[in-house]
């Protein structure tokens, strides 16, 4: 089955339907805590001492696990067994006939696990030629927490780690982040601890901060930034994004296609003039009839002038 992305997960453990069986995969040790934690809002926190078991794949057993998903729920829907560093449970831990006995076990416990429960393995670096492992990817939700889905996700991850870094983004602050590094979670891990270090001391870390500190990814700041400033009139600030998307290494090719979008969303009576300023400055990329960068300058200013232009008349007093 095709992998969950922790914004699905939720949507899941928000409806109380969950499976018995899920696997948190991925590079992001951050998020597949923060994942599993998430579990725990099916039980009610004064029922978690009865209802909730969490296990480490290095210090338990086969029939540990056995034994904890068996227990039947306690004045609650479903039981929940966390098993941490599960990838050492489904690697034997020695060649012998007790270990081939012990994952064989393992294997039937993962073809009929209990309906009553809800077993979470958060797995680190897995074996994927192991019989059990290979087992568990079929049966089981598989939770992608190396690839962030959506904004929404990207906000959530940059919350939860800038409450472990002790840095005090404020609202705006998280989405400045994520509109600058994009979805990449590279990007705004390297963004977030940069920012960290840059307002350091600070009691709060603004959108600004965030602007001045965390250089745009190519693909976010075209997105986003230039977009934004284009759909807001302001030619200065839309010339100051493209200069940032095209030293953070942006194709021009593709800075074109981002403006062709922001030139669609313009109001209905630009819309056609932005078009056909778009198409000229694409015949003039295609035929090298400019330095691209002066040409992607003269379409931003020419997607963005004429509203600034009627703004400044509609504001004139007589």
């Amino acid at each position: 089955m095709p992998a969950l992305t922790p914004a699905a997960l939720r949507q899941q453990i928000a409806s109380g339907a969950t499976d018995p069986l899920y696997m948190l995969v991925g590079e992001d040790d951050v998020e597949k805590s923060a994942v599993a934690g998430e579990f725990m809002e099916m039980v009610d926190e004064g029922l978690r001492a009865f209802n909730v078991d969490r296990l480490y794949g290095g210090e338990m057993s086969v029939d540990d696990l056995i034994g904890a998903s068996a227990t039947l729920p306690m004045m609650a829907p479903r039981r929940l067994v966390i098993v941490n560093d599960a990838e050492k449970l489904l690697i034997p831990k020695r060649e012998s006939k007790a270990a081939e006995a012990e994952q064989e076990r393992l294997e039937a416990f993962i073809q009929d696990a209990p309906p009553h429960a809800t077993i979470v393995f958060v797995c680190g670096t897995l074996d994927l030629r192991r019989r059990a492992v290979k087992l568990l990817m079929k049966q089981a939700q598989v939770v992608d927490c190396g690839t962030i889905g959506d904004e929404g996700d990207a906000e959530r991850w940059v919350r939860t780690r800038a409450a472990t870094l002790g840095a005090p983004l404020d609202p705006g602050a998280v989405r400045a982040l994520v509109q600058r590094a994009g979805l990449d979670i590279a990007r705004l891990r390297g963004g977030l601890e940069r920012l960290a270090l840059y307002a350091l001391g600070q009691k709060t870390i603004t959108a600004e901060d965030v602007r001045q500190a965390v250089p745009a990814g190519a693909e976010a700041q075209t997105e986003f930034g230039i977009a934004k400033a284009i759909s807001q009139n302001d030619a200065a600030e839309a010339l100051h994004e493209l200069h940032l998307a095209l030293d953070a290494g942006a194709v021009p090719v593709m800075v074109l296609g981002q403006l062709r979008v922001a030139a669609e969303r313009l109001p209905a009576a630009r819309v056609r003039a932005g078009i056909e300023a778009v198409f000229r400055t694409d015949l003039a990329l295609k035929t090298s009839a400019g330095e691209p960068r002066v040409l992607l300058e003269r379409l931003v200013v020419e997607l963005t002038t004429a509203a600034g232009q009627r703004s400044k008349v509609k504001g004139q007093r007589y």
